[in-house]
């Protein structure tokens, strides 16, 4: 449990340390209606190179409504529990942990909507005037959505082959989830990684907390809390 409380202080340091560089360090005007960007010089060469491609939009901003899809069931899954059950001491730890964890990313992603760290390098077609874009949320919710789905296959599906089928195409789904939002020029490549680096802090403290849990109920993991 200390090694992924570990990892999880270190991704959020390395997520703030960030926030302190882009809105610090090689500050230019190089937004829309010029807008200043922190590390105006990597974010700029970056999105240069790469520009807006309204294919890799659509590709991640889809896989971005399956990601919260995906959350979706996974929190109805807590609701029948509850329903069945009739008590939330007897929703199985996974779960309850599980919407702790939404909850965080939910209430971090609206303070970043309020808190602005960087505008999009790209106004949007349908919107008039620069959007924030520090974290990507597509970035964050699909690692917070995917890899905590990830976390639950082992308990919740018991025969190997679709085990190792449903990680396997997790691990992808992520993968092009990520590449895809990088690659459609609606993110400085500074946004991107911030939304890897608070992802992987919320999931690395979700892996502690069910690893504390499961200890304790010495791997019954049906307990009251």
């Amino acid at each position: 449990m200390k090694k992924r409380l570990s990892l999880s202080c270190i991704f959020a340091f390395l997520f703030l340390l960030l926030i302190a560089a882009v809105k610090l360090v090689d500050i230019a005007p190089i937004g829309p209606d010029g807008t200043s960007v922190g590390l105006s010089t990597l974010n700029g060469a970056f999105h240069t190179i790469f520009g807006y491609n309204d294919f890799f939009y659509t590709v991640s901003d889809i896989m971005g409504y399956g990601s919260l899809i995906i959350g979706g069931m996974l929190a109805l899954a807590g609701f029948l529990q509850l329903f069945k059950r009739k008590s939330l001491a007897k929703v199985d730890v996974e779960i309850l942990s599980l919407g702790v964890l939404y909850i965080v990313t939910i209430g971090l992603y609206v303070i970043f909507e309020k808190v602005i760290i960087n505008y999009r390098p790209v106004i949007m077609p349908d919107c008039t005037e620069p959007e924030a874009s520090f974290p990507s949320s597509h970035t964050l919710l699909s690692l917070v959505m995917i890899g905590s789905l990830i976390m639950l296959i082992d308990k919740y599906v018991t025969k190997q082959k679709p085990k190792r089928i449903l990680k396997s195409l997790s691990y992808v789904y992520i993968f092009v989830m990520v590449t895809c939002r990088l690659l459609s020029g609606a993110h400085w490549l500074s946004d991107i990684a911030g939304g890897i680096l608070l992802g992987l802090s919320l999931l690395s403290l979700y892996s502690a907390i069910l690893k504390k849990c499961r200890s304790h109920s010495h791997h019954n993991i049906t307990i009251g809390i």
